[in-house]
């Protein structure tokens, strides 16, 4: 069994909310505030996720060299529980995941290079941004099954309660691709 741990890199982002009797405003990118907590990546591309319902998963997906991309993920309504996977096979954390509950008030999360990423919505109408800081590339598109036994991920549901795209349904399992892998 894959072990979920606390990883040093993966990192909350704590935004300062500004409310009053109209909603509230918030600063949602400033790259010096990114660069007090030691994030220097250049993001090039952002990217907008919609999901009507809750319980719809996301992933989980990476890029390879040398387009593997670091995340800069904001949930603008609903919730997440955002999942990460270490694929770096020099790392002490080597295939031990971790997870993170993201909503609209709480922050920022980033996730760097090497990881694999998914999340599950908690709430009806959840909109996720991301911002990437290499392009998309369709030859170096990759991703795991989500319900891989591998990582003994628990997400407190049936897989008949889960929506999944078809696409990602019929991603591999990890030991069919990690040979093949190299961060």
């Amino acid at each position: 069994m894959i072990k979920r741990v606390e990883f040093d890199e993966i990192k909350r982002i704590d935004l300062n909310y500004f409310p009053d009797n109209r909603g509230f405003f918030v600063e949602t990118f400033n790259r010096r505030l990114l660069k007090t907590y030691n994030i220097n990546d250049k993001f090039v591309q952002d990217n907008l996720s919609i999901s009507l319902r809750k319980n719809t998963f996301r992933g989980f997906h990476f890029q390879i060299p040398p387009f593997e991309q670091s995340k800069l993920v904001n949930v603008i309504s609903g919730s997440i529980l955002d999942i990460f996977i270490d694929l770096r096979k020099d790392s002490e954390t080597y295939q031990c995941y971790g997870s993170c509950e993201l909503n609209s008030e709480n922050g920022l999360l980033y996730i760097p290079k090497g990881f694999a990423h998914g999340f599950l919505t908690l709430k009806n109408d959840t909109i996720v941004s991301y911002k990437v800081d290499n392009y998309y590339d369709t030859q170096s598109e990759r991703g795991i099954k989500f319900s891989d036994d591998f990582f003994s991920l628990d997400l407190s549901l049936s897989l008949d309660e889960i929506i999944i795209s078809e696409k990602d349904k019929n991603l591999p399992l990890w030991v069919d691709i990690s040979d093949e892998i190299n961060f």
